[in-house]
């Protein structure tokens, strides 16, 4: 076949690429090209040189020269839509097998469209398998108030439809080099090691190299020993830990949003048969969970701002007020018997101001430290400028005696924030938290009142801490 003719005859971005395994890792070779095809490459067409590796041109991609051979290897055309990072953009890709030479030499022709979005209309020509999985997995993700939970039950879908022994996804944090598993299910449960224990933080340097495997691509695939001696070169303590635990097969997509990488699913050992059909599971999937993803970790993110003070670091006065209601309403039921304990800062007004606002923090967070130090179990608030109080649920008598007696003993040590203590106990009141809370505030200031008898050069202290207790009495 004369290639350069029959290219011409091609419309849209178009070449002819041949594929000889016995070149080495410079297997796919551009043969002929169209000058719509040279124009992406090349600032003019007569710049343009044939019979050289495609990686002259564009990046090298372990993923697209998974697919040439796969045309050639199964000959059967192959489709793929991508979401190429390398190009910043979409690829809507083609491949299709020519007749092989006299030399046995294999040729595919390659044509693709390239969009800087997504198109919703391609993402939804699916086969009828792959469109009915993708709808319910989008009405289980709208319909759920337990996301985590149905990320679970996605994942056990998805080892199943790819036929593969184990499927995970595993978040990632690039700015802080953390990482954590958020799913995963084994096809072999008894005996089977869960993959939490493997991916900690620890395991981040090796998450670290993924984006090299990946290339710019949209995933990874791992067929036979020529892709793992691809992962060895890049990653060789990775490859080490996939030899040991006996993986042959692997296909690992990332999940992007607002072009950074929030985390990685992937399936092992899976059928290979299959290749095409998870491959076109996964694309659409990741597409999907990468938005949910990063949707509800923006929203954890905001529940968490709106609840922790965040000069404490503790629970704010908004997460006590959700925490009583709750507890009223009998959504989160305070458990019986239980304690409360209140806890001001002394010296805070005369340390701001004759050392300044910063040192007056300084006792605040040392205050919030010690409670989470010796309350580490129960649940910390700081309820007011220099005033945090603490729940004990499930606490007994006795149990909340010592814990008491601690904050008490600890109260005013060399070097550290002084504060005040006052506690009361289920036990003395009954099961009505408002009323303990009354008590153990009105405890906390006779405490403090003793305190400051101690210490008369807190004496402003002491006068603005008499007016805000008349302020707020009924």
């Amino acid at each position: 076949m004369d290639h350069e003719q029959f290219i011409k005859s091609v419309s849209g971005i178009s070449a002819v690429l041949s594929v000889d395994s016995s070149r080495g890792e410079d297997a796919i070779y551009i043969v002929a090209a169209n000058d719509a095809y040279k124009r992406t490459v090349v600032s003019s067409p007569e710049l343009f040189e044939t019979n050289v590796p495609y990686t002259k041109y564009i990046h090298k991609d372990a993923n697209f020269e998974g697919l040439c051979y796969r045309c050639i290897q199964e000959h059967h055309p192959i489709h793929a839509y991508v979401d190429a990072e390398f190009f910043n953009a979409w690829l809507d890709i083609f491949l299709l097998p020519l007749t092989p030479d006299e030399n046995g030499v294999e040729y595919t022709l390659f044509s693709y469209e390239m969009t800087p979005k997504a198109d919703a209309e391609k993402l939804a020509d699916l086969s009828p398998e792959t469109g009915f999985w993708v709808l319910k997995t989008c009405i289980r993700l709208r319909e759920t108030t337990h996301f985590n939970d149905v990320i679970q039950s996605i994942i056990e879908d998805i080892r199943e439809i790819c036929d593969a022994n184990r499927c995970c996804i595993l978040l990632t944090d690039y700015k802080n080099k953390t990482c954590k598993l958020m799913a995963e299910d084994c096809k072999f449960k008894d005996g089977t090691t869960s993959m939490a224990s493997v991916f900690n933080n620890n395991f981040f340097p090796i998450a670290e190299t993924w984006p090299k495997l990946i290339a710019g691509s949209n995933c990874f695939i791992i067929h036979d020993e020529s892709d793992m001696e691809i992962v060895e070169k890049i990653s060789p303590t990775w490859a080490q830990s996939l030899r040991g635990a006996k993986v042959k097969t692997l296909v690992i997509y990332p999940l992007r949003s607002e072009n950074m990488t929030i985390g990685y699913i992937w399936a092992s050992n899976f059928d290979s048969t299959k290749t095409l059909r998870i491959k076109e599971t996964l694309e659409i999937t990741t597409f999907i969970l990468s938005a949910e993803i990063a949707n509800h970790q923006m929203i954890r993110q905001m529940q968490i701002l709106s609840s922790t003070d965040l000069l404490t670091g503790v629970k704010n006065r908004n997460a006590m007020n959700n925490r009583i209601l709750d507890n009223d309403n009998g959504v989160h039921v305070i458990k019986n018997p239980f304690g409360t304990i209140f806890v001001d800062v002394n010296g805070l007004k005369t340390t701001n101001d004759t050392k300044g606002h910063q040192a007056g923090d300084a006792l605040l967070k040392d205050v919030a430290h010690t409670l989470t130090e010796f309350c580490k179990d129960y649940e910390v608030y700081r309820v007011g400028g220099d005033e945090f109080l603490v729940i004990t649920p499930g606490l007994d008598k006795e149990a909340f005696d010592a814990l008491d007696a601690t904050l008490h003993k600890n109260c005013e040590r060399p070097d550290r924030a002084h504060f005040a203590v006052g506690s009361a106990h289920s036990s003395e009141i009954g099961t009505d938290i408002r009323k303990a809370m009354q008590l153990a505030d009105a405890r906390m200031y006779e405490n403090k009142e003793e305190y400051y008898d101690r210490h008369p050069e807190y004496a402003w202290d002491r006068r603005v801490v008499a007016i805000n207790h008349e302020n707020q009495k009924p």
